[in-house]
């Protein structure tokens, strides 16, 4: 039996409940997250990369495909470049083209015009505010759907090295004001804003109205960490193997720099 990816799973479960918003979000979620395969003319060259485009009705669509196997069902021995769908939404940004994924090779085909290319880059552009609060009050966690509990799990599943472990707890703070609070324990300083976007993220695509949870990083020697620990649910992030050398980097890999299009 073929494998079925995430990606296949949420495409079903979105066709299954058209008029479930919530299913349709957590679909576009998996596109962002997943690494996707993008088929190309040429090999790259440096930084630029020609796709193979698909025309359908006038209109042109990226092809890429969730595993490379089915690149390679779907092209034979191609040219190819990984990179996640969150930075092909960012490559395609003012260039009228959809993504093909999955084309001719698995149950998740689908055509996703440049509307909806466009839909997720914006969504995915949005930023958290800062606020500072202090802490008085730490609680178990109540209340948050288990829609919202599965996208975090999910997110932190991928934040691989980015921080020892998260805590979810319910907080009140001094001066008033209550909700949830995603604590990350030992976060490196350069993936804050990554783990800031992760959080937020999970809020957008389980359709959770934005403010309802906090972000908050902590030292594992802060004093509140033993809180945290008495009352809060606890997330443990993948740690990072040993390297044995320094790969080469590929185009599109640094997320700040994506691949340009030739």
């Amino acid at each position: 039996m073929a494998e079925q990816t995430p990606l296949d799973t949420a495409h079903a479960a979105m066709q299954a409940a058209p008029d479930d918003d919530r299913a349709r979000l957590r679909f576009y979620e998996r596109v962002a997250d997943a690494e996707l395969f993008v088929l190309l003319e040429s090999e790259p060259d440096g930084d630029q990369v020609t796709p193979q485009l698909l025309e359908t009705e006038g209109t042109p669509y990226l092809l890429a495909f969730d595993r490379a196997a089915r690149l390679s069902e779907y092209s034979g021995a191609a040219p190819y470049v990984a990179l996640s769908g969150r930075a092909i939404a960012q490559m395609l940004e003012g260039q009228g083209i959809g993504l093909a994924l999955n084309m001719d090779v698995a149950p998740s085909a689908i055509l996703l015009g440049s509307d909806a290319v466009g839909w997720l880059r914006e969504t995915l552009a949005h930023t958290a505010g800062e606020v500072e609060a202090r802490i008085e009050t730490l609680l178990p966690p109540k209340g948050l759907p288990e829609d919202l509990i599965s996208a975090i799990d999910a997110k932190l599943a991928t934040a691989t090295g980015m921080a020892a472990n998260a805590w979810l707890a319910g907080v009140e703070y001094r001066g008033g004001g209550r909700g949830h609070l995603l604590a990350f324990v030992g976060a490196i300083p350069r993936a804050q804003d990554a783990l800031v976007r992760a959080a937020s993220e999970a809020l957008t695509f389980s359709g959770i109205e934005a403010g309802a949870m906090d972000v908050g990083f902590f030292a594992p020697n802060d004093t509140i960490v033993e809180r945290l620990m008495r009352v809060g649910l606890r997330f443990d992030l993948p740690q990072m193997e040993p390297l044995q050398q320094t790969p080469r980097m590929a185009p599109g890999s640094d997320p700040a720099k994506p691949p340009i299009l030739k």
